[in-house]
């Protein structure tokens, strides 16, 4: 730097040294040259003011240019964002179009089946109106309900020639004995009081829970005896009794006269092989145990049990009949009970 700076300043000290000296013999040449460089300058001055505003007028051009190349690019973005924007869409076109075929599928699905449900339907409401033209018909309503009373008479028959052979009679005092009566109009209470289980008697034998309960040495024999028997005729005539109004019994008996079994196919007590009786075996797949319906040699728990079943299926009897049982341990009244039932006027009409 300081040794450009030297020379500046000597030429700033001596401007001699830059004037060019002339000769005479060069002046019109360098004249000449001189107007030529003027002249020059002059056209290139002039050109220079006539390309100005053609020059502006292209950067006019040149500004406005690059602004459409700028607003271009900007609509260029703008349409990428479109385009992906519209994949998108199509995308998710293409899935709703995939949702609204199964959509529709389902709903044609539904549609056949609600037309055949309609078809089924109305096919229902035909057979309706025919069943209905035949219930108004001469062999409708009034025909099932002459056959039903029909059938209901002949069970009242058939249950008065079973209380024929086991009548059921009521206890009336020390010396007098009541019949029951197994035809309509017999009653239900004696003196306005249910009667107790002592009171009734089948064929003359009565029956006690006593035995059954407690078991001793000084327990009289013939009353076991009579026991055992009143409760192989109530076992029969149950046995009697449930086909005639076409109930199957919940405890199958096995007949025997005083010597009668009741089954049970789930017993509640598990008994042991010595007290089990030699009949229980399986029977359709299923194990059933007998319970004896008798104390000569048996277990009194087992006895009791046995009473306790075919007191259930007389209550089954009686539940089918409308009518609830007088006790769990009311053998003879709850029999009787049923019979009084199926004797009344009001069962043909029921």
């Amino acid at each position: 730097m300081e040794r450009d700076k030297e020379p500046s300043l000597s030429r700033r000290r001596d401007p001699e040294e830059d004037v060019k000296v002339i000769e005479w013999e060069e002046f019109d040449h360098e004249l000449t040259r001189l107007w030529s460089l003027s002249y020059a300058l002059k056209l290139a001055t002039e050109k220079k003011l006539t390309l100005e505003p053609k020059l502006e007028s292209l950067i006019q051009v040149s500004i406005e240019s690059l602004k459409r190349s700028n607003e271009l690019e900007e609509m260029r973005q703008r349409l990428e964002a479109r385009k992906l924007m519209v994949e998108k869409t199509l995308v998710s076109c293409k899935v709703t179009e995939v949702d609204v075929k199964k959509k529709e599928e389902n709903l044609s699905t539904e549609v056949r089946s609600l037309l055949v449900g309609g078809t089924t339907l109305s096919i229902a409401k035909t057979k309706l109106q025919e069943s209905n033209c035949q219930l108004e018909g001469e062999s409708g309503y009034a025909h099932l309900k002459f056959v039903t009373n029909k059938l209901r008479k002949r069970q009242q028959y058939m249950v008065s020639q079973v209380s024929f052979i086991y009548p059921l009679k009521i206890e009336a005092g020390p010396s007098q004995d009541q019949e029951l009566e197994s035809f309509p109009g017999g009653t239900r209470l004696v003196g306005n009081k249910p009667m107790s289980q002592g009171s009734v008697k089948i064929l003359g034998l009565p029956f006690s829970m006593a035995p059954f309960t407690k078991m001793s040495f000084f327990t009289d024999k013939k009353e076991v005896q009579k026991s055992a028997t009143a409760l192989g005729y109530v076992a029969h005539a149950v046995s009697l009794l449930a086909p005639f109004l076409r109930v199957p019994l919940r405890y199958p008996l096995r007949l025997g006269g005083s010597k009668t079994y009741i089954r049970d196919y789930a017993p509640y007590i598990e008994p042991s092989s010595s007290d089990m009786s030699p009949v229980s075996t399986l029977s359709q797949n299923s194990k059933f145990v007998e319970f004896p319906l008798f104390l000569d040699g048996q277990d009194t728990t087992r006895a009791a049990y046995a009473v306790f079943l075919l007191n259930k299926n007389i209550e089954q009897l009686l539940n089918f009949v409308g009518e609830n049982s007088l006790g769990p341990r009311q053998v003879l009244a709850n029999l009787k009970e049923l019979i009084r039932i199926i004797q009344s006027p009001d069962y043909i009409d029921s």
